[in-house]
């Protein structure tokens, strides 16, 4: 964590009366405001009126933003600002603010900047209703375009892509107590200050305000869009009481079924899915871990152990249309995103929790970082990080990756005679391994945890996809999880990452094959 920063006041000497002049708006100022927040009870932010929380999708949908009232659009920033009404899944409106040289104005509501589905939606809409948050343009395919590449909206959410993404995971300010039997707090952002930027500038800087029952947070944003949209993220956060599972840089996906699962029932596509596994890098020991995603029967929560975490994300590594042959949903382009700490934020656990979800119309995956002593109220922690969203190698890992991972019965034709054992199948490409002759002597390491039986496992070269597989063969002991730990090696050299995967005992597959 890093040290606060301070604010400098600035002054003229003079005589008698002495004239001060205000300081112009600075992070220093969200702080000021998130400090004193906490010392107050929390209030939840008002709701907007019910009708519009009880608007149908379609009709919601159908109140569009004119994008020809985006903000500066009319000078000359590559930067623009789209509004978003409240209503159905945005139960309360957020303060925005404009920050113009030293000049910080309100952004007061205005309803003529959207289109309404019908005239009798438009005349029950407040004209002092307040906007649910922001989006951020800019000039992604040609110069004069206002591509979206920034969105900020619902709690603490904002969703980001790169150049050739669409939109699909999410980031969040913090999670709180996510996936504990108490229940999941959602602390929101409820004040915006938009820095404009000058007209030559590639980023754009903005700072929020977040409240929550369990805390406050002050937070400063930095983006940069560019093939992999970067957002510099500085956060103060100002607990009212202790917390038991803070999750810090949170991000939140989609897992509905993949290669690793089975097929639901009717469902024609192959897979379906917004990222397909957790990676992390973990910098005591330099080790980089690989966690394909899952659909459980059953809340799952990972706790993967960091004594001083380099970074973290969910990736969406497979983007081959073929493996979803889906042209509405364009799984295939689902951005991915990397969180990398600016400085050590000491040990913790990186956490995986999954969600069951019956359709793919629910977020039922989350990840993030959480410290390894609980936050304590009157208290206050800072955390700068780095988050990018882009295409899967973003995160630069120098090793071989699992780019297809394959699970079945291990009691058939191709899968082996050992009743009760799953197959498991592991394709590996890239770093290392692409400079080895197809007769090296790769071996695996690996291990079968939970009191599970490892009755296999060998490697063999894939000529026609110019990979390494993995194939092993593992039967979990009675009622007990299906987990395992594998990697590649040369001697005693690692050539990929650790790959690792857990199915509790009542996930399909298992109950597939018993």
């Amino acid at each position: 964590m890093t040290a606060w920063i301070t604010r400098t006041a600035v002054t003229l000497a003079c005589t008698l009366p002495c004239l001060v002049i205000a300081d112009e708006f600075s992070f220093q100022d969200v702080i000021d405001k998130a400090e004193a927040l906490a010392a107050k009870s929390w209030q939840a932010p008002p709701q907007v009126p019910r009708f519009l929380q009880e608007l149908s999708y379609h009709d919601y949908q159908g109140i569009r933003f004119k994008p020809e009232r985006t903000l500066w659009l009319d000078g000359d920033s590559q930067f623009g600002v789209m509004l978003i009404p409240p209503g159905l899944f945005y139960h309360h409106a957020v303060r925005i603010n404009v920050i113009d040289g030293d000049q910080t104005e309100p952004l007061n509501f205005d309803k003529s900047l959207f289109d309404y589905p019908n005239a009798e939606l438009e005349k029950l809409v407040p004209a002092d209703l307040g906007y649910a948050g922001f989006k951020l343009t800019f000039p992604f395919t040609e110069p004069d375009a206002a591509n979206q590449f920034l969105v900020f909206a619902g709690a603490s959410y904002y969703r980001a892509v790169g150049r050739d993404n669409n939109f699909g995971l999410s980031g969040r300010g913090i999670a709180v107590n996510t996936g504990l039997p108490s229940g999941e707090e959602f602390p929101a952002f409820v004040e915006f200050w938009l820095e404009k930027p000058d007209a030559d500038a590639d980023s754009l800087t903005f700072y929020g305000l977040l409240d929550g029952r369990s805390l406050t947070g002050a937070y400063r944003f930095e983006v940069r869009p560019g093939d992999e949209t970067g957002l510099e993220v500085s956060s103060v956060l100002f607990p009212r009481q202790d917390i038991q599972l803070a999750g810090v840089a949170p991000l939140t996906s989609m897992f509905y079924y993949g290669e690793n699962t089975l097929r639901p029932d009717g469902e024609w596509r192959p897979e379906v899915h917004d990222s397909d596994g957790l990676l992390v890098h973990d910098g005591a020991t330099d080790e980089w871990l690989w966690r394909p995603l899952n659909n459980p029967a059953a809340l799952s929560m990972d706790y993967f152990s960091v004594g001083q975490v380099r970074g973290f994300g969910l990736l969406q590594r497979d983007a081959d249309f073929r493996s979803y042959m889906d042209a509405e949903a364009g799984y295939d382009t689902r951005p991915s995103a990397w969180v990398e700490p600016e400085d050590d934020w000491g040990p913790g656990h990186v956490v995986l929790t999954q969600l069951p979800t019956p359709d793919e119309t629910n977020d039922n995956i989350v990840a993030f970082w959480a410290p390894e002593s609980p936050l304590q109220g009157k208290h206050s922690y800072r955390f700068d990080y780095r988050v990018r969203f882009g295409n899967a190698d973003l995160a630069r890992e120098p090793l071989a990756r699992a780019r297809d991972s394959f699970l079945g019965d291990g009691q058939r034709v191709g899968g082996g005679d050992a009743e009760g054992a799953v197959r498991i199948i592991v394709d590996f490409a890239g770093g290392p391994l692409d400079e080895l002759d197809a007769d090296a002597p790769v071996t695996s390491q690996v291990a079968a945890l939970e009191d599970g039986e490892l009755l296999e496992h060998f490697v063999e070269y894939l000529p026609p996809l110019q990979r390494w597989r993995l194939s092993m063969l593992v039967r979990p002991a009675t009622d007990r999880a299906l987990s395992v730990r594998a990697l590649l090696r040369e001697g005693e050299e690692a050539l990929s990452e650790t790959w690792t995967y857990q199915l509790l005992p009542g996930s399909d597959i298992l109950q597939a094959i018993r």
